[in-house]
């Protein structure tokens, strides 16, 4: 009883009042010094390092493998501020912000270069034109050694993770989807990634596979690699022809042990894999896609209601500010902000990290599922990834500023 009275003595006005004059007089009795700068404490200097807001670089040099692509070498732009590169996992994309024609547009790219090799100043992306697409156009008409550039730290979970992923990996790449697999190959021959390789890298001809020849190198002095190429234009030496189905994944896996299946390349790529791997009965969580959303057309899904014709009015509020849009009905309403110049925040542009997250005031809107990685919560309170959503009437969203660049 005497421990209960005590409690609930505890609970009551006046010894409340007692506990905040005891708090004031504890506060009261502290040091008048400044507080020390935060980036004074190693932790924090260490955060800062590994996940800078933003990080300044130049282009050191550009390797052209043809006219419609390129590899660019970014090093840390010192007078910017920015004096070493943050470290990454294999797998992951900066984010670059680019002045394309006035605008500020932002899209991601993977880091084709080791982990390592950040240790010697330098990221390598490498950038193929798409048609259509606003920012490999701009890049491969204006970057050239010294373009200054700025980019996000390291982001992204298309990375190997033993506690998720089997020891053996297919991975399967199409076009320049074969730079995270690049930078996996070159991690597990330096020692720093611990799984095996089996990389299936779909090509039209043998002269389209830019990296084919490193990674084949690769894959002689390090027996946890094996590249095969597959072409689907063409017949060449020790080459698979054809496209990349579940019978050829098959061919290639391991008969005795699971394993995962990572895929990075174009929408209609996935598109076809997608429906092969389901035949494999595959666990969920072994069958892992690097999406950039950029390219995601919604006409090519059955369950889109309309012709994707229309143009709909879209009123934006963003940084305290309202804006009225354009958007086609098969533009994402990201691609129409930013058509706008409005700057909205994004980093994947495939509807996974949530960068866009924004809020469905009114309007209609088409989200297709493959891409569509808002929680429950999210659905049910109506909010929305901008990157991959799609007006079906005119709409209103309220968006959060970009928080860097």
């Amino acid at each position: 009883m005497a421990n209960k009275n005590k409690k609930l003595q505890s609970l009551s006005m006046s010894g409340f009042v007692k506990s905040v004059a005891a708090r004031l007089g504890a506060v009261n009795k502290s040091s008048d010094a400044p507080v020390p700068d935060l980036l004074s404490y190693p932790e924090n200097r260490l955060a800062e390092e590994l996940h800078p807001h933003v990080q300044f670089l130049t282009v050191k040099d550009v390797i052209e493998h043809s006219p419609d692509m390129k590899s660019y070498l970014l090093a840390p732009d010192k007078k910017r501020g920015t004096a070493a590169l943050a470290w990454f996992s294999a797998g992951q994309y900066l984010v670059l912000s680019l002045p394309v024609d006035g605008k500020t547009v932002s899209r991601p790219y993977s880091i084709a270069s080791s982990p390592r090799d950040t240790l010697h100043g330098v990221y390598q992306i490498t950038v193929k034109r798409v048609e259509g697409g606003v920012a490999s156009g701009w890049i491969l008409d204006n970057w050239k050694p010294g373009t200054a550039v700025t980019a996000s730290a390291p982001l992204g979970d298309f990375t190997y993770e033993p506690l998720r992923d089997a020891k053996t990996v297919i991975g399967i790449a199409g076009g320049s989807g074969i730079t995270p697999f690049r930078a996996f190959a070159r991690a597990i021959a330096q020692g720093d990634e611990d799984f095996n390789l089996v990389l299936l890298y779909g090509s039209r001809a043998k002269k389209d596979a830019v990296f084919s020849d490193e990674i084949a190198s690769l894959a002689e002095s390090c027996g946890k690699i094996k590249l095969v190429n597959v072409l689907s234009a063409s017949k060449a030496k020790d080459c698979e022809h054809g496209f990349i189905t579940a019978d050829l994944i098959r061919k290639y896996a391991p008969q005795d042990a699971p394993y995962s299946v990572f895929l990075c390349g174009p929408q209609a790529m996935y598109r076809f894999v997608d429906k092969e791997i389901e035949t494999l009965s595959l666990r969920r969580k072994f069958v892992r896609h690097e999406l950039f959303g950029e390219y995601f057309h919604p006409e090519q899904n059955d369950d889109y209601p309309q012709d994707g014709k229309a143009v709909y009015t879209v009123t934006v509020h963003i940084a305290g500010v309202t804006h009225t849009v354009s958007c086609p009905a098969d533009t994402s309403l990201l691609r129409a902000m930013e058509a706008a110049g409005l700057n909205p925040p994004s980093d994947c542009r495939s509807g996974r990290c949530g960068w866009c997250h924004s809020q469905l005031l009114q309007g209609d809107v088409y989200v297709p599922e493959s891409v569509d990685g808002r929680r429950m919560a999210d659905k049910i309170y109506g909010y929305i990834h901008p990157c991959c959503t799609f007006p079906l009437s005119d709409c209103e969203i309220d968006v959060p500023p970009m928080p860097y660049v």
